[in-house]
């Protein structure tokens, strides 16, 4: 197969990576880093250019596109895909809206009746102001639209809620995308990422994951995409992927193919774990970054497959294989990520790592999110720079593994999360 991965991240580079253990499949990747030139051929084209997309894969006919980032999908590439009659694993522009608009998520939800937080959106500063002082804190402000995973900010005192209202509506800090601002009760419980595979009817439950998305140790500081993830999570074990997607992403399926857009591709389910029960944060459209990179570590089956069953509307008769053993990522960034940070440092001891797709037991496979290459060597060009990857047998074995791969690198003014899988080894140890 020849198959056209677009997006420039580390989900991106898991996707390419998984995809190439399959000697059959020719993967491109537009635009790429420095990590997926290695695996893969980079192509100078940008996410959101939906028209050189699809004169790329008509003219180099690809058998499938694989969007990566959830911006391509809002912007209707898999319409603009499938008017060309090529394959593509993501969901139509009307359903990517469940991602690109926090305000029609939400109205979906009631729909379908899935359990979720009270929430009151607002375009006017006066009256979100007026609604943050009747309620009182703690809080969740959210822009409605597209913020890069940044657009959340979890208010735990009534100043916190007004400035990020001024950050949002007066200072527009994220643009258009909080033109229509969300306040939400502010669930308590852990976080937990559930994916599915769907197919437009049917839908095939992934394992579940965790992810870390405030920057710092103990969840303090802002909110970023996301600082490293493991799968399983134990709050969400195996067997219970079935009911949980009954309660949180099949009722949304059908809302959607009752609405005349079946939904194909990954349906991600955001979930606080509450004492009242599982209640949904946020759907995104697209894999996690960086949940993928520890679920395809533990894939076994054939992922272009699966994506074809998806497209094809065969997910039901599909067979998921994947390891038995825990995986765990965790991000190395740069220095005042999610805020400014600087660019262009050298990264060195990436050689003494595996990127060849062949995962031991033990293995660590550095995956590139910010990346791009210059003369052999690797340089960093964002704020989530590396995601340092590692199987192991249970989760303490993957946290060991990861962190002493990342020991191994080197970056000027990098730094990371130390404690990503220390929750899960907590509940773990208390059960």
């Amino acid at each position: 197969m020849r198959i056209l991965v677009i997006g420039s991240g580390g989900r991106e580079h898991a996707l390419v990576w998984k995809l190439r253990q399959n000697p059959e499949h020719a993967v491109f990747v537009a635009p790429g880093n420095g990590g997926t030139a290695g695996v893969a051929q980079n192509v100078p084209i940008a996410v959101d250019a939906i028209t050189e997309l699809v004169d790329f894969a008509r003219r180099e006919k690809m058998d499938l596109a694989v969007p990566g980032p959830e911006l391509p999908l809002t912007l209707g590439i898999a319409d603009a895909m499938k008017r060309a009659g090529i394959p593509c694993f993501g969901p139509d522009a009307y359903c990517a809206r469940l991602e690109g608009s926090k305000r029609f998520a939400k109205e979906i939800m009631a729909e379908a009746g899935v359990p979720t937080a009270a929430c009151a959106a607002f375009t006017d500063i006066a009256a979100a102001k007026d609604h943050v002082r009747k309620q009182g804190a703690p809080l969740v402000i959210k822009a409605d639209g597209l913020a890069a995973g940044k657009g959340v900010v979890v208010a735990r005192s009534l100043a916190e809620a007004l400035a990020a209202l001024d950050e949002m509506m007066e200072k527009k800090v994220h643009g258009a995308a909080a033109n229509t601002v969300l306040i939400e009760e502010c669930l308590q419980g852990e976080e937990v990422s559930f994916l599915c595979l769907c197919d437009g009817k049917d839908v095939l439950p992934l394992p579940s994951a965790q992810d870390h998305k405030a920057v710092f140790d103990g969840d303090s500081g802002p909110n970023t995409g996301g600082m490293g993830a493991y799968s399983p999570a134990p709050l969400l074990p195996d067997h219970h992927l079935e009911r949980m997607a009954d309660l949180v992403v099949r009722p949304v399926a059908a809302v959607m193919a009752g609405r005349g857009h079946p939904f194909v591709g990954v349906l991600y389910a955001g979930l606080m774990m509450t004492a009242d029960g599982p209640k949904v944060l946020e759907y995104n459209v697209r894999f996690g970054d960086p949940e993928c990179q520890p679920l395809l570590m533990r894939l076994e089956s054939d992922l272009a497959q699966l994506m074809l069953a998806c497209v094809e509307g065969r997910i039901s008769r599909a067979e998921l294989v994947y390891r038995r053993s825990t995986a765990l990522g965790v991000v190395l960034c740069a220095r005042g990520y999610p805020g400014a940070y600087p660019k262009g440092m050298e990264i060195s001891g990436l050689e003494e790592l595996g990127n060849d797709g062949a995962v031991k037991d033990a293995g660590v496979v550095v995956f590139h999110s910010g990346t791009v290459q210059k003369a052999g060597k690797i340089f960093s060009s964002g704020g989530r720079v590396l995601c340092v990857a590692a199987l192991g047998d249970g989760l303490a074995a993957a946290q060991r593994n990861a962190y002493a791969g990342l020991e191994k690198i080197r970056m000027a003014d990098g730094f990371y999360r130390r404690d990503i899988g220390a929750k899960g080894i907590t509940f773990l140890q208390s059960e």
